[in-house]
């Protein structure tokens, strides 16, 4: 990943930084989408570069990541943003810097504690609020407290509803670079983007 560019998020008194989040990373999936290689993969990375260091997990900054600076130019987010100009600050395409650390943002799935134990439930053959009261009991009951982007899958089900989900986001960091493929939401399950 030799270039990038810096999606800066700009909320307000009435918008909380958690829907802009969410309305401009569904635009970067669609536009990662409708960029993505045949194979199904994205020459797109992203980086999350406040994770964690704010008092919004993600903070207010999203990095896009590619290894030639045609690919972002390509992707065009400028484009892709439009309708959200009053909440975004798209900067230029830059050259990586010398750069000693490296990061891999995974998504992970993660069970809502209420599922976790509606599936115990049914595989004990206990009632719910007895498998319930247990997991309370013994601290079970935790939710993940890895940051998160609500999202809606574009594909419509059956019931025509768009699918709603959390998009839990993990970060592990390294001193070695590790190449690999990205998914259409610039993430991987083993790859690294250069860490600043």
């Amino acid at each position: 990943m030799k270039y990038y560019q810096d999606i800066t998020l700009l909320p307000d008194a009435e918008t909380h930084i958690g829907f802009i989040w969410h309305k401009v990373y569904q635009q970067i999936h669609i536009a990662l989408a409708d960029n993505k290689h045949p194979d199904g993969s994205s020459a797109i990375a992203v980086s999350f570069p406040e994770y964690k260091k704010t008092k919004f997990p993600l903070g207010s900054k999203l990095r896009l990541f590619a290894p030639t600076e045609s690919q972002l130019i390509e992707l065009a987010a400028e484009k892709w943003l439009f309708r959200l100009k009053d909440y975004t600050h798209v900067k230029p395409i830059r050259s990586v810097p010398e750069i000693s650390k490296y990061a891999c943002f995974r998504r992970k799935a993660v069970k809502s504690p209420e599922k976790k134990a509606e599936l115990l439930a049914q595989h004990l053959q206990k009632p719910l609020d007895v498998v319930i009261r247990y997991r309370k009991e013994n601290g079970l009951l935790k939710a993940c407290d890895l940051p998160y982007i609500h999202m809606e899958s574009q594909k419509k089900t059956e019931t025509k509803q768009k699918n709603r989900f959390r998009l839990f986001i993990e970060q592990t960091l390294s001193e070695q670079y590790v190449s690999g493929t990205f998914d259409c939401y610039g993430l991987s399950k083993t790859a690294t983007v250069p860490w600043f």
